[in-house]
């Protein structure tokens, strides 16, 4: 009832002022009038103990600016970013869109931050002790041949405040991104990865998993080559995955066709199918987290049957709320 009457007033703004009016209130402790009466759910899943299997995804929080606030509505593990080495103000406005009548979002942010020393910055000062994993990406002026930089010196910095990292590899918003999925470019990058990871681990005493973050628009082939890839370098965990370019479902609504990722009901086909692909090309080398769609304990809950050892929500969050937190980990079987 709360919700529903502050997502009536919030949905009647423009959708990004609408966005940073609730990260405000969030930031000043409106988490808690959202008692989460989330059941404990143990996972252990890359060799770090779960209280629930339900997280925060990428993307609503780049700033680490909201994880009190977060941690306050039950979430079993929080994820912040993407962050960039240096700040960047993203893709010019506008650029988040909602489509109510699909329960669907379109945006084109560009990977808007204020870089990762803030975040680390934010981390610090937050009084969250549970799993947290930090999304990195790279400069949009910083070629994708030279991407490995950007990611490599993010790692440095944030490694002692992760519990895991992930690397976007999968964000449609960043011109050329998306190459870093394939061939000889994802190789190099994997192979640069784990190397100052294992670097990295040595020094702290302690293993920090290495997630990978793909896009729910593969082809099966490029998911049997991926797969491949990333059980050869050892990486600990896979994202399937991030927004999707194809606007099945959308494309007569207002605000259909315009540019960017969309997220939402409309993504969970796509992003089914990818994670069960994923999840069959992996046979439980490794373990899959799967986002997109998740509007409904049952959406959760289908993630799971399909192979998912953890999912996470972003968009379900916006349009249904933090009761869905609650649904869903109340449908996770925790038998399976």
């Amino acid at each position: 009832m709360l919700y529903n009457l502050a997502k009536s007033i919030l949905f009647s703004l423009d959708e990004e002022v609408s966005h940073e009016l609730t990260l405000s209130a969030l930031r000043h402790g409106m988490g808690r009038l959202y008692p989460s009466c989330v059941p404990n759910k143990p996972v252990e899943v890359m060799g770090l103990p779960f209280p629930n299997p339900v997280g925060l995804a990428a993307g609503l929080d780049k700033n680490g600016d909201c994880i009190n606030g977060m941690s306050s509505l039950g979430f079993g593990f929080l994820e912040v970013g993407t962050v960039t080495p240096r700040p960047q103000p993203g893709n010019a406005k506008p650029r988040l869109f909602r489509l109510p009548a699909a329960n669907a979002l379109i945006n084109r942010m560009g990977f808007n931050n204020h870089g990762v020393d803030y975040l680390l910055r934010a981390v610090e000062r937050s009084r969250y002790d549970g799993v947290l994993g930090i999304n990195i990406g790279k400069n949009v002026d910083t070629p994708v041949e030279d991407a490995a930089s950007d990611y490599l010196f993010c790692m440095e910095r944030i490694h002692q405040a992760a519990s895991y990292v992930v690397v976007n590899v999968s964000s449609p918003n960043t011109p050329g991104l998306r190459t870093l999925q394939h061939g000889d470019a994802l190789e190099q990058l994997l192979g640069q990865l784990r190397e100052t990871q294992t670097r990295l681990d040595q020094k702290a005493g302690r293993r920090v998993p290495l997630v990978i973050k793909v896009a729910p628009d593969n082809s099966s082939d490029e998911v049997l080559s991926m797969s491949d890839a990333l059980v050869r370098h050892e990486i600990d965990g896979v994202i399937v995955g991030n927004t999707t370019l194809t606007r099945t479902g959308v494309e007569s609504l207002r605000h259909g066709q315009e540019g960017g990722g969309m997220s939402g009901a409309p993504l969970k086909a796509l992003a089914d199918q990818t994670l069960s692909a994923f999840c069959q090309a992996l046979d439980g080398r490794i373990p899959v987290i799967g986002v997109g769609g998740i509007l409904s304990g049952a959406d959760a809950r289908m993630k799971q049957e399909l192979g998912a050892s953890l999912v996470q929500v972003y968009s379900g969050l916006i349009y249904r709320g933090p009761g869905l937190v609650r649904e869903a980990v109340n449908a996770w079987d925790v038998g399976q």
